[in-house]
């Protein structure tokens, strides 16, 4: 018969880590005689800043910038579902046009790809659809686009490459035993794709997704290449420049910039947690429990 008595308490003493204690010393004194010379600069313009952060133009700005942000992430959302897919498909044909689109737009400055759709009104002044060497069905004139639009265009195309890997990626992390046995349950394809490998898929996709939004907010910044100025950096900079003060304006697209980062990373925070849901590998309460009991019975 096994004695039931507990085990003696373990006399456990804890390991100590003075230079940690020292390197967070430090590195304190530093950041605060960082902020000390950041606030005694007049170079910092503080009260340019205070004056602007909350300008009308600045908050008008910034909301294009979200506006050019979800605009682009849609586009590049629905065009990497149709390339993975299209990655996926057996048909050579489909495969290799997919390819080819990711070569390009991934092996190409998104900068570069930004100033040629800026320079699109200039090669193509007129598009005109109509049947080969037949009437024409369709014209419109690109003598004065809308540049809002083709900066959603250069940024979404251009994120769609990275997108349709992200998704593609997913979709493959699924085992492909889950949807034969969704199949043999009598699932159609639709039903295995929304209950089955989607729910899964979802986890892999959503954390490169989430920081790829947050990317495109900052990539904005660079559609004055196209050019498009009404973006928060490029606000930001003409008012600068105009005062004669960059450093300020630049610390309050700085500021904006990281206010809105910090609520898109908020939100991506409970998507991945939602899309988790059943995938943790910590036991539960109930479930620690269980396993106390069946250990109790073994011995």
């Amino acid at each position: 018969m096994t004695d039931a008595s507990p085990p003696a308490a373990i006399d456990a003493v804890p390991l100590r880590h003075p230079w940690r204690w020292v390197a967070a010393i430090v590195i304190l004194i530093l950041v605060g005689l960082f902020i000390y010379g950041a606030a005694t600069n007049e170079a910092y313009g503080w009260g340019t800043y205070a004056k602007y952060l909350f300008d009308e133009r600045i908050s008008e700005a910034a909301w294009n910038t979200l506006q050019l942000t979800i605009y682009s992430m849609i586009l590049a959302l629905v065009l990497g579902v149709l390339l993975a897919v299209m990655r996926l498909s057996p048909n050579p044909v489909l495969k290799a046009v997919a390819w080819t689109y990711l070569w390009i737009f991934r092996g190409t400055p998104i900068y570069v790809q930004l100033v040629l759709w800026g320079l699109v009104p200039v090669i193509y002044k007129n598009i005109q659809i109509g049947v080969p060497f037949g009437p024409r069905l369709f014209e419109f004139s690109l003598s004065d686009p809308n540049v809002f639009w083709l900066a959603v265009l250069g940024l979404g195309l251009n994120e769609a490459a990275y997108m349709a890997e992200i998704i593609r990626g997913g979709l493959i992390s699924v085992p492909e035993g889950q949807t034969e046995a969704s199949i043999a349950l009598g699932m159609s394809w639709e039903m295995t794709m929304r209950r089955t490998v989607l729910p899964q898929a979802m986890r892999v996709i959503i954390p490169p997704t989430g920081n790829e939004f947050i990317s495109m907010l900052k990539t904005t910044s660079l559609v004055t290449a196209v050019p498009y100025s009404f973006e928060l950096y490029g606000r930001s900079k003409d008012i600068g420049v105009a005062l004669f003060e960059p450093v300020p304006l630049l610390l309050v697209a700085s500021t904006w910039y990281l206010a809105i980062t910090s609520v898109l990373m908020v939100g991506q925070y409970y998507l991945e947690r939602h899309f988790s849901r059943g995938a943790s590998r910590k036991l539960t309460s109930k479930q620690l429990e269980a396993l106390a009991k069946a250990q109790t019975v073994a011995k």
